[in-house]
């Protein structure tokens, strides 16, 4: 029969622990570490780069279409319509997403419409839209006024 434990009468060592120390970081970590700051970083550009979004109230969205139509001013697209519900049983509200170049000017005394090729007492106005489809313009307002993002289109 064998005893376990030292032996009688013999000195006997127990056998070194040996604890290694960690390397630390291994480098293959600096891959998901440096994805995720361009992240990061990409959304926070991301943000910043986004412009206000607006509604826009109108009794009808003759000619407007979500994801397509366009918001311009002075023929420069600043903005798309990015979704037409109806509000109540008169009004539709135009969901709009502007430019952030527009911050400023959309007060209180703004003003929006679509244009729609339109005729009318020896005038004709909006023949662009016959080709690209009606679009909403607006006429910025005044610096100094209260900010808005909610607004009543004009007919």
């Amino acid at each position: 029969m064998s005893e376990s434990g030292p032996s009688r009468g013999g000195t006997s060592e127990a056998p070194e622990l040996v604890v290694e120390k960690g390397r630390g970081l291994s480098p293959i970590w600096l891959i998901p570490i440096v994805a995720l700051i361009v992240a990061g970083t990409l959304a926070y550009q991301a943000i910043q780069e986004r412009g206000p979004k607006v509604v826009i109230l109108f009794e009808s969205a003759e000619g407007l279409e979500a994801g397509k139509s366009k918001v311009k001013y002075r023929e420069v697209e600043i903005g798309t319509v990015d979704r037409i519900q109806l509000r109540d049983p008169e009004h539709v509200e135009v969901h709009c997403s502007l430019d952030k170049v527009t911050r400023p000017y959309l007060t209180t005394s703004a003003k929006f419409w679509v244009v729609r090729p339109r005729i009318g007492s020896g005038r004709v106005s909006g023949l662009g839209t016959l080709v690209s489809g009606a679009y909403l313009t607006f006429q910025n307002g005044k610096e100094s006024d209260p900010r808005a993002r909610q607004f009543t289109g004009l007919e």
